[in-house]
């Protein structure tokens, strides 16, 4: 029986929110989940109660917190597209009535976020919008913790199926530009679970990656390649393409939201093609391995052994999505 804790988690439809269920449950915490009311309920782990909310309205999230009497808010909140509109309605404007709905409440104490490590360097719309709402939360008057992480494994899976059926690794430049240390579902899942245990990590801007050393995209590919016993073959992409789409989308932009977001996403595909997922050292005005914490024990080349057996066991049908 459940003795921990009590958590409120928002965002536990996503990998990430799905893998922390899973840890908090395995360690005892007593979970609820704010789930979209109106939608179908989420498909979450047994033992994790699910409470329908309206995220538009401040009242029925203050009617929420009263009911369920949480001890800590985690939200892994975060826009899916990173359009414009999208990210600040869900990144700041939906966190924001979260925690004010959580100031209100007499029981909660403590408010976790899910952010991104390149807020750092905020370039995009959606870097901006979390920031908006991280300066929100440092201000509250309750305890906070902002974890940052760096890659995810899925962000990192796109070229499994090419490699796998004989087509070339995509690589900007030469494939070296940028580097991260990414880091699996389950062990993010387990550092945000000691953070709602660990005094030592509220009022803190926490940065995390996972098992070193940092990896570019070209050595993604030639893993990939090892594993798949294919010759190494990469075809390089030049990073202009995004700016000449980016101009070309903006034209729209001032009438269109449809334009508007494109040209935005052509921005993310330039940015995360160009940015290393690392801590940035102000001072050295460059990206360090070193300053970048790591943490767990799943490495990418486990996730790429996991991925390409389970799609060698997958129907022909079904192998390209199987690898994503």
């Amino acid at each position: 029986m459940a003795d921990g804790p009590h958590i409120v988690l928002a965002g536990a439809s996503g990998t990430i929110g799905q893998a922390l269920v899973r840890q908090l449950l395995d360690q005892r915490f007593r979970v609820a989940c704010l789930v979209r009311a109106g939608h179908e309920p989420a498909s979450l782990p047994e033992g994790a109660a699910q409470r329908p909310v309206d995220f538009s309205s401040a009242l029925d999230l203050d009617r929420a917190l009263a009911e369920i009497a949480p001890d800590t808010i985690i939200s892994c909140i975060a826009s899916r597209t990173g359009a414009p509109k999208d990210a600040w309605d869900v990144d700041h404007r939906i966190n924001t009535r979260l925690l004010r709905a959580a100031e209100q409440s007499d029981s909660a104490k403590h408010f976790i976020l899910l952010s991104a490590i390149c807020v750092q360097k905020p370039r995009l719309v959606f870097q901006q919008a979390k920031l908006a709402f991280e300066a929100e939360l440092i201000a509250s008057p309750l305890d906070h913790t902002i974890v940052r992480p760096t890659a995810f494994f899925k962000s990192l899976s796109g070229q499994i199926a090419r490699v796998a059926e004989g087509k070339p690794f995509l690589v900007f430049g030469d494939g070296t530009l940028t580097r991260c240390k990414p880091i699996s579902d389950d062990d993010l899942a387990r550092f945000i679970c000691e953070c709602v245990r660990e005094p030592a990590r509220r009022g803190q801007v926490l940065p995390i990656g996972g098992p070193g050393p940092a990896i570019t995209p070209r050595e993604q590919g030639e893993m990939l390649f090892e594993l798949t016993g294919r010759e190494p073959a990469f075809r390089s992409v030049p990073l202009g393409l995004f700016d000449l789409a980016a101009r070309a989308l903006s034209l729209g932009a001032p009438v269109s939201d449809w334009f508007a977001a494109k040209a935005e996403y052509a921005r993310i595909a330039k940015y995360y093609a160009s940015e290393s997922m690392l801590v940035w050292d102000s001072k050295a005005r460059a990206y360090s391995a070193e300053a970048t914490p790591e943490y767990g024990t799943q490495t990418l080349r486990d996730h790429y052994v996991s991925a390409l057996a389970q799609r060698a066991q997958a129907p022909a049908g079904r192998r390209s999505g199987s690898a994503a």
